[in-house]
C-alpha cells in the first residue's frame, strides 16, 4: 500500500477536521470533528462516514475543541473499535466537552422530533478505547509506523501528531506532521508552540491564513478601553466566549487588570457550566502553563479569581444576573452565539445602546456571531425580532489560533526538509491565500486539497 492521505472534513471550512492516513495496511484517522455552521452542517454531521469506521485502526485526537472531537461517538456507533490517542489533558477535557455537546444535540433533536445521530452509550464506549500519552513519548503502530505528540500551544493539552513511516518497497523513512490547530504564541497561559524539524509532509490549519492578529499589548489595551467605555456608558459588557481556552484567557486578563488598577472592580459573571468545569481542569493542570504564569501561581495569585467574580452554575443564578445593576461583565457560551446562556443575555442587551457585545473568537460563516459582526441591524432570537443598538466590537488577538505571518514563519522554520504542505481548516480564501504565500515566499509546494481525493505520498 502506497502511503496516502485523504481529507474527509476540514477542507473549505474551519470545522469538521477528519483526515485519513493510510500506510502499511493501517488506516489512521486524525481528528473526527463536528461540522458547524447552519442547517447544512447539521445534515452533513448526520450522514454516514465516507469510509468504514470498523476498518480504522487508530484515531489521533489533536485537541478537545468540538470541531475536532464532536463526531468521535458517531465513529464508535458506526463500528470503530481501534485505539484513540491523545494527551491526558485532551482526554479529560473531551469528557466534559462531549457531554455538553450531547446535551445540546439531544435538546435540538427533541425540538425537531428526531433521534440523535449517536447515543450517550457511544460516548462511554469511546472513552473505553481512549489511551492518553505524554508529549514526546515514542510509540509504534507497527514496525513501519512510529509516532509521538508535540505541544501545539493552542489550548490545554493540544498536540501535533508526528508520524514517521517507512515505505517497505523503498526501505526509506519519511515524516508527516498533523499540526491540529497551531497556537497563537506567546500564549497568555500556555507554553509556546513547538518547532517542527525533519518533516517531509505537513497538514496545517489556516483559520487566520489571510490576516494577522493585533499584537498582545494592543489587544490588552483594547480590552481595557472597551471595558472602561462600557462602564462609563453604564451598560453591560457581554462576551460570548468559547468555554475552552478563550474563557480562561479572558479571566486571567481581567484578573491582572483588576489587580493592576487598569479597570474598576465591577461584577463579573462566568455564566457557563461548561466553562466552569473546564476552568477547574485548568486549575489542576498548571504543569502545562508557561513560566510566567507558574511564577505568579507560586507567589500566591489565584489567576482565575478576583473580587466580584461569580461563577453561576445553576440556571436560577444565571437569571438573577438581570437583577444586578449595570455596569457588569457577563462571560457566557457559546463563542459564536450558536446556543447556550449567552443567547439570553444577548436578547436582553442587544437593543441597549449603552451595552457592548465583544466577540473574542472566530465567527464561522452563517453563525449568529458572524451576522451581528457584519452589521445586521435586526436579528431573531427565540422567535423575537431584536433591534441591534448595542455596540458590537471584536478583538482577534485573543484567538488561540496562529495568524498568517506566524503560520508562514512556522512553515519556514521547517522548510529545509518539507516536500509538500496541505493547507486545511480555513475558509477557501484563507486557505488559498496561505498556500500561495508558502509557495511564493518559502518555495515549498503547498496545496489546498480536495475533499475525498486520495493524495499519494511519493518518494
Amino acid at each position: 500500500m502506497m502511503p496516502s492521505l485523504t481529507f474527509w472534513g476540514g477542507v473549505g471550512s474551519v470545522t469538521g477536521a477528519n483526515f485519513l492516513f493510510q500506510c502499511d495496511k493501517k488506516n489512521i484517522l486524525v481528528d473526527c470533528g463536528l461540522i458547524q455552521g447552519g442547517d447544512y452542517a447539521e445534515q452533513e454531521n448526520e450522514k454516514p462516514f465516507s469510509y468504514d469506521p470498523s476498518l480504522v485502526d487508530v484515531l489521533f485526537v489533536t485537541h478537545a475543541h468540538i470541531d475536532h472531537i464532536g463526531r468521535v461517538p458517531k465513529l464508535v456507533k458506526e463500528g470503530f473499535r481501534g485505539v484513540i490517542y491523545s494527551t491526558l489533558e485532551t482526554r479529560e477535557l473531551a469528557k466534559v466537552m462531549l457531554a455538553d455537546a450531547f446535551r445540546i444535540l439531544r435538546a435540538e433533536a427533541l425540538k425537531k422530533g428526531k433521534k440523535t445521530f449517536y447515543d450517550e452509550s457511544d460516548i462511554n464506549d469511546a472513552f473505553g478505547l481512549w489511551r492518553d500519552i505524554p508529549y514526546h513519548t515514542d510509540e509504534s503502530i507497527s514496525d513501519n509506523i512510529k509516532f509521538k505528540l508535540l505541544d501545539a500551544g493552542h489550548i490545554l493539552g493540544s498536540s501535533m501528531v508526528e508520524i514517521t513511516f517507512r515505505h517497505v518497497r523503498e526501505n526509506g523513512w519519511k515524516k508527516i506532521v498533523f499540526c491540529g490547530d497551531l497556537g497563537n504564541s506567546p500564549s497568555l497561559l500556555l507554553r509556546e508552540t513547538e518547532k517542527v524539524t525533519g518533516a517531509n509532509y505537513m497538514v496545517m490549519d489556516s483559520v487566520y491564513g489571510d490576516r494577522n492578529h493585533e499584537p498582545p499589548e494592543e489587544r490588552k489595551t483594547r480590552l481595557i478601553d472597551i471595558i472602561n467605555d462600557t462602564v462609563e456608558r453604564g451598560g453591560a459588557l457581554i462576551i460570548p466566549a468559547f468555554s475552552l481556552e478563550r474563557t480562561q484567557d479572558i479571566l486571567y486578563e481581567i484578573n491582572n487588570m483588576v489587580e493592576g488598577g487598569q479597570i474598576k472592580s465591577i461584577p463579573v459573571f462566568l455564566d457557563s457550566p461548561l466553562a466552569i468545569k473546564v476552568t477547574e481542569i485548568y486549575k489542576k493542570s498548571i504543569a502545562n502553563f508557561n513560566g510566567k504564569v507558574n511564577n505568579e501561581i507560586k507567589a500566591g495569585d489565584d489567576i482565575f479569581d478576583f473580587p466580584k467574580l461569580k461563577f453561576t452554575m445553576r440556571r436560577d443564578d444565571s437569571v438573577a444576573i438581570d437583577d444586578v445593576p449595570n455596569p457588569k461583565i457577563v462571560i457566557a457560551g457559546s463563542g459564536m452565539s450558536a446556543g447556550g446562556r449567552v443567547i439570553y443575555h444577548e436578547q436582553r442587551h442587544l437593543s441597549d445602546p449603552k451595552s457592548t457585545i465583544l466577540l473574542v473568537g472566530y465567527q464561522v460563516a452563517g453563525s449568529f456571531g458572524r451576522k451581528i459582526l457584519e452589521g445586521e441591524k435586526k436579528v431573531l432570537i427565540n422567535g423575537k425580532e431584536i433591534d441591534v443598538r448595542a455596540k458590537i466590537v471584536s478583538i482577534n488577538g485573543y484567538s488561540a489560533h496562529m495568524d498568517s505571518d506566524h503560520l508562514l514563519e512556522f512553515v519556514g522554520e521547517a522548510a529545509e526538509s518539507l516536500e509538500k504542505v496541505f493547507v486545511v481548516m480555513g475558509e477557501p480564501k484563507s486557505s488559498l491565500f496561505l498556500a500561495q504565500r508558502i509557495r511564493d515566499y518559502i518555495g515549498v509546494n503547498a496545496i489546498f486539497p480536495e475533499r475525498g481525493k486520495p493524495y499519494i505520498l511519493n518518494y
